[in-house]
C-alpha cells in the first residue's frame, strides 16, 4: 500500500495526495496525520487534492474527519485543489465536508491558513507572515 507523503513547512504540515486513494491508504493518512501533528505542534494543514479524480462516499467522509482530528490536535485545516468533478460527486452523495475550509490551489489554501491560525492565535500578523512564499 502507497503512503501519502506528509511534508512540515514552518509551522504546517502538506498532505499532497497524488495516489488513487483506497479506503486503507486513507486510514493509513489519518493515522499518519495525527501523529505527524502531534510531534511537530504544527499549527495548520494543508490537504492538496488536486491529483484526486474520483471520490466515494467513505473517501468524502473521511475528508471531514481529517480535518475534525487535525482541530483535536488544534490545528487548522485547509482542502485545496478540489476538482469540479469531485465537487460534484460530493454534492451529488450528499457529503459535507464540515467545517473544513477550501482553497481553489495551494497559494490560496496557505492563505487562508495564514489568517486562520493568526486570528486563532490573537495575532494582528498578515496572512502571509510565517509562512514560505508561494511562486508560481
Amino acid at each position: 500500500m502507497d503512503r501519502v507523503p506528509i511534508l512540515k513547512i514552518g509551522d504546517m504540515l502538506l498532505v499532497s495526495i497524488q495516489i488513487d486513494l483506497q479506503d486503507q491508504s486513507v486510514l493509513a493518512l489519518q493515522e499518519d496525520l495525527a501523529e505527524k501533528i502531534s510531534t511537530t505542534g504544527a499549527s495548520g494543514v494543508v490537504i492538496d487534492i488536486s491529483a484526486v479524480e474520483i471520490v466515494d462516499s467513505f473517501i468524502g467522509r473521511m475528508f471531514a474527519t481529517i480535518a475534525s482530528l487535525s482541530k483535536l490536535f488544534d490545528a487548522e485545516t485547509v482542502v485545496v485543489g478540489m476538482r469540479p468533478a469531485v465537487a460534484i460527486t460530493l454534492v451529488e452523495l450528499g457529503l459535507t465536508l464540515g467545517d473544513v475550509r477550501t482553497a481553489l490551489d495551494l497559494e490560496r489554501g496557505i492563505k487562508v491558513l495564514g489568517t486562520l491560525t493568526a486570528r486563532r492565535n490573537g495575532s494582528t500578523a498578515g496572512p502571509d507572515e510565517g509562512f514560505l512564499p508561494v511562486t508560481g
